[in-house]
């Protein structure tokens, strides 16, 4: 499970996992409004990161940023550490 500390939202981690096809599951988010990221966790699940991470990036409420902008950058973190895993 890949966990990732969020920056500027409500919420303070987000925790996934990613299959060998790219594809999102279990997702949870700590703190934050409930009910809209359930959804969220929902929404996302067995969808491919690239057009996750695409299509949330820029999502703004409170301040500069969102959860779903969050995850976002959760998903970049995620594909930034998986290339440093695969080329040392």
């Amino acid at each position: 499970m890949f966990t990732y500390s969020t920056k500027g939202t409500c919420s303070r981690q987000i925790l996934f996992n990613v299959d060998a096809e790219n594809k999102m599951h279990d997702v949870r988010f700590i703190g934050g409004c409930g009910g809209n990221l359930q959804g969220i966790a929902r929404l996302v699940e067995g969808k491919n990161i690239d057009e996750i991470e695409a299509l949330l990036s820029g999502i703004r409420c409170k301040g500069n940023t969102s959860c779903p902008d969050q995850l976002s950058k959760a998903i970049a973190e995620y594909k930034a550490a998986k290339a440093a895993e695969n080329n040392p």
